[in-house]
C-alpha cells in the first residue's frame, strides 16, 4: 500500500512533465497529471491542415536516446511506437545573392561544402569551430547538463584540463563575436550564429558558449513521423501504461501547503489532488507572478530573469513552387539589422530571416503534391496584438520567399502569435524559451528543480537545463532525482517501514560462512 507521501501531482503534459510522470511512475508513485489543454505536448502542437496536422512548434528531435530512456522505463521500445527517420542533411540554407549551402552530421561532409561554398580557408576555420564546439560539448556536458545542479568548479575544471575552450568561456565573449574570429564570410557568421536562436537568443548578445549547441545538432537530427506532437502522444501512452492519470482540459489553479510544505494541487474545477510531491513543469515565471497561488510565489528567489525570443509561427498546406526543399529550410536575410533592430524595440522584424519546416521532406519518399509546412519568425516577447499584425506578418513572410525564388500560396494559414503564446503558458509574457541565454552565466540562472517550498519542485523548458526537447527531457530526469534524493533524506516522508534493508552480521555466527 502506499502512503500520501507515495502520490504525486505533475502540472503541465509538456516534454519536461511527461518524463517527470514517467520516471515517478517507474519508481512506484500514484502520479496524476493535470493539463490545461486537451492532448499532451505543450509547445509541441500541430494543427488541422487540408494535407493533415502541421507542426506548431519543434520539429524534430535530437539525443533520442534520451526519449528512449522513458520507452524501456514503461517495458516498451520506442522503435515499435515511433518511426524516426535520421535526416541525411542538417539544413539547407539560403541566401538573397542566389547562393546555397547543405551541411550535414559529418564533419568531413561539411567541410567539403564549405569549400566549395566559401573556399579552403572557409573550410579550415570550419574545422576549428567544429572542433571548439565538440570540445566545449564534451567538456561542458558533465558539469552543467547532466547535473540536477550545475557546477561552477566543474566547469572550472573543465577549461583547466581543455583550456582551448576558454576563449568561448572568457566574460563578454559573444557567439557572434567568435564567429568572426573564426570566419571571414559573413554568410558563415549568419548561419552558425543562428544557433542562438534555438535558445531564444540573439547571436550578438548571447554567449560564444553557444557555439556548443551546434556540436548537438551535428550529432544528427531525427524526424519523427507524425511530428514532435505525435512523440508527446507516444509517452504519454507509455505513462498510462505504468498507471498514471491524466486530466486534460484541467486548468491549476492553486498548489496548497500544509505546514509550509506540498499538500496538495487545487484544480480550478474545485477537485483537490492530495499529494506530497508536485512538480511544476510549466514557465517558472507563472509561480514568481501567482499564477498557482500566494503560498507557491515563495519558491523562487528573487525577481525573474529577462525573457527570450518569442515568434510568429505559421502552419498551413501549400503547394510549392520554385525551389528545391529540404526537412530543414532557412532563408536569410539580407540585413541583420532589419530583424534584431526591431526585435530590440519590441516589434516585428522588417527584415527577418525565416526557418521553413518541410515537413513532407524526407530521404526516400515523394512529397505530397499538398504539402504541409511550419514557418518561424522570431520576434520580441510581450509584443502587443494588434489590428492589422497577422497581414503584416504575411507581407515580411511570402513576398521575401519569392525573392529567393519560392512561391507558397498557404490554405487557410493558422498563425500562432506572442500573445497567443503568453495567454497558452501563462508567465511566460510569450517568451517560448524561458529564461533570456544572453548573459555569461545564463546557465547558471536558470531555476533548478528544486524549490524553497518542500515538495514543490521545476521540470520543463523553462528550468535547468534550459529549452529544447532534450533539455526539457533531461529536466525531468533532474526533477526526479532531486525527489528521491530528498525522500530517501527523509525530509518529505513520515517515518515508515522500509522495503529491503542492510545486511548485518549474526549475532550468533559472526563472520561464519552461511549454511
Amino acid at each position: 500500500m502506499r502512503e500520501a507521501g507515495d502520490s504525486a501531482v505533475v502540472i503541465g503534459a509538456g516534454m519536461g512533465g511527461l518524463a517527470a510522470a514517467i520516471r515517478l511512475a517507474a519508481l512506484g508513485l500514484a502520479v496524476t497529471v493535470v493539463e490545461a489543454e486537451a492532448a499532451p505536448g505543450g509547445k509541441a502542437r500541430a494543427v488541422p491542415t487540408a494535407a493533415g496536422p502541421a507542426q506548431t512548434g519543434p520539429t524534430v528531435l535530437t539525443w533520442p536516446d534520451l526519449a528512449e530512456e522513458l520507452f524501456a522505463l514503461a517495458g516498451q521500445r520506442m522503435d515499435d511506437q515511433l518511426t524516426l527517420t535520421a535526416l541525411p542533411e542538417l539544413a539547407r540554407h539560403f541566401w538573397t545573392d542566389g547562393s546555397r549551402l547543405d551541411l550535414y552530421p559529418s564533419r568531413e561532409a561539411n567541410s567539403a561544402a564549405i569549400e566549395a561554398f566559401a573556399g579552403p580557408k572557409e573550410a579550415a576555420a570550419f574545422r576549428r569551430f567544429d572542433q571548439l564546439a565538440s570540445d566545449l560539448a564534451e567538456a561542458l556536458t558533465p558539469p552543467i547538463l547532466s547535473r540536477p545542479r550545475p557546477s561552477m568548479l566543474g566547469v572550472l575544471r573543465a577549461v583547466m584540463t581543455r583550456p582551448a575552450i576558454w576563449p568561448a568561456l572568457a566574460p563578454g565573449q559573444s557567439l557572434q563575436g567568435l564567429l568572426q574570429r573564426h570566419f571571414a564570410d559573413p554568410r558563415l557568421v549568419q548561419l552558425f550564429g543562428r544557433y542562438a536562436t534555438y535558445v531564444g537568443g540573439r547571436p550578438h548578445l548571447s554567449p560564444a558558449v553557444l557555439a556548443l549547441i551546434w556540436r548537438v545538432e551535428s550529432e544528427g537530427v531525427f524526424a519523427v513521423q507524425g511530428g514532435i506532437s505525435a512523440l508527446a502522444a507516444a509517452l504519454a501512452r507509455m505513462a498510462e501504461a505504468l498507471g498514471v492519470r491524466f486530466l486534460y482540459a484541467t486548468r491549476a489553479r492553486r498548489i496548497r501547503l500544509q505546514d509550509g510544505a506540498v499538500c496538495g494541487v487545487e484544480t480550478e474545477g474545485g477537485q483537490f489532488l492530495s499529494c506530497a510531491t508536485c512538480v511544476f513543469a510549466g514557465d517558472p515565471e507563472a509561480l514568481r507572478q501567482g499564477f498557482l497561488g500566494s503560498a507557491a510565489k515563495a519558491a523562487l528567489p528573487g525577481t525573474g530573469p529577462k525573457r527570450s525570443l518569442s515568434a510568429w509561427v505559421w502552419a498551413f498546406a501549400a503547394k510549392p513552387q520554385g525551389v528545391d526543399l529540404l526537412h530543414h529550410n532557412l532563408f536569410f536575410t539580407p540585413d541583420p539589422s532589419g530583424e534584431w533592430g526591431p526585435i530590440a524595440k519590441g516589434e516585428m522584424p522588417t527584415q527577418p530571416t525565416l526557418y521553413l519546416c518541410a515537413q513532407d521532406r524526407l530521404p526516400g519518399r515523394t512529397p505530397p503534391a499538398r504539402e504541409r509546412f511550419e514557418i518561424i519568425m522570431n520576434g520580441p516577447a510581450g509584443q502587443p496584438a494588434s489590428a492589422a499584425e497577422e497581414q503584416t506578418c504575411h507581407q515580411r513572410t511570402f513576398p521575401p520567399l519569392t525573392r529567393f525564388g519560392l512561391t507558397l500560396a498557404p490554405e487557410t494559414p493558422h498563425l500562432l502569435t506572442p500573445q497567443a503564446l503568453a495567454r497558452a503558458y501563462p508567465g511566460s509574457g510569450g517568451a517560448i524559451y524561458g529564461g533570456s541565454p544572453e548573459a555569461s552565466l545564463a546557465a547558471f540562472q536558470r531555476p533548478t528543480a528544486r524549490t524553497r517550498v518542500p515538495g514543490l519542485y521545476l521540470a520543463g523548458g523553462g528550468a535547468h537545463p534550459g529549452a529544447g526537447v532534450p533539455m526539457a527531457l533531461l529536466s525531468g530526469r533532474h526533477a526526479v532525482e532531486t525527489i528521491w534524493k530528498d525522500r530517501i533524506s527523509g525530509s518529505l516522508r513520515r517515518p515508515g517501514a522500509m522495503p529491503g534493508g542492510m545486511s548485518t552480521a549474526s549475532r550468533t555466527t559472526g563472520r561464519a560462512p552461511s549454511r
